[in-house]
């Protein structure tokens, strides 16, 4: 853990408690005298460095030592439109998205979409929250939506899409923002309307599924 979550970081004195408390002590098993690092989800490019300076009962005391801002982010910007999927396949894959420096996703209502499917972005930042404090990430992904993909595009027309096409995804320099099409892909409609876009595929025989798409396209770009 590279750091912790908490509403109150920046007080002087700080009391920890209940969850907070339980996985610094009784998971992580810091004691007296460490130094412990939070952040607050509201402003979470300020790092603060605490001090362990007392275990007593079912609460830990920490004393502020440093208050820095420390910025922790991808040197580049991707943002990543999503057709989309089941949300528990986004599930499985958005910690590494986060850890590999996403920036930004919007999710796509596209025309092969199950539209019973709801994202919930309360949920998806719990996830992102774990994965940040893990990997050290201080700048969250920005979560949003588009009603469609004609919306999308009018909004991003710089957008490269990741489909079935004679260019091979080579050359990511200058590429900000990158589609990806749901389970069954593209309608013949909306690929007329893509038709403005840079179109790639990957290097790779085989057919992969949304989330692998997502996770490579963000391996390729951004590392």
């Amino acid at each position: 853990m590279k750091f912790l979550f908490h509403d109150d970081a920046g007080m002087k004195h700080l009391i920890l408690k209940s969850d907070s408390y339980k996985y610094l002590i009784k998971v992580r098993r810091h004691k007296t005298g460490d130094s412990i690092a939070l952040r607050r989800r509201a402003a979470s490019e300020t790092l603060y460095t605490y001090m362990l300076q007392a275990i007593e009962g079912r609460r830990a005391e920490l004393l502020l030592k440093k208050e820095e801002r420390h910025v922790v982010a991808a040197e580049k910007l991707l943002h990543i439109g999503w057709c989309t999927i089941d949300p528990k396949s986004v599930e499985k894959v958005l910690a590494q998205l986060s850890e590999l420096g996403v920036a930004k996703i919007t999710f796509i209502r596209c025309d092969r979409s199950q539209h019973q499917f709801k994202h919930d972005f309360e949920r998806y930042n719990r996830i992102l929250e774990a994965s940040m404090q893990q990997s050290g990430r201080s700048v969250w992904i920005k979560l949003e939506a588009a009603d469609s993909l004609a919306e999308f595009i009018h909004a991003y027309p710089q957008t490269v899409v990741l489909d079935f096409a004679e260019q091979i995804f080579t050359q990511t320099s200058g590429i900000d923002t990158v589609l990806i099409g749901c389970e069954g892909g593209f309608s013949d409609e909306e690929r007329t309307l893509l038709r403005t876009c840079k179109t790639v595929r990957f290097d790779t025989p085989m057919i992969l599924r949304s989330e692998c798409a997502a996770v490579a396209a963000a391996a390729k770009v951004l590392l």
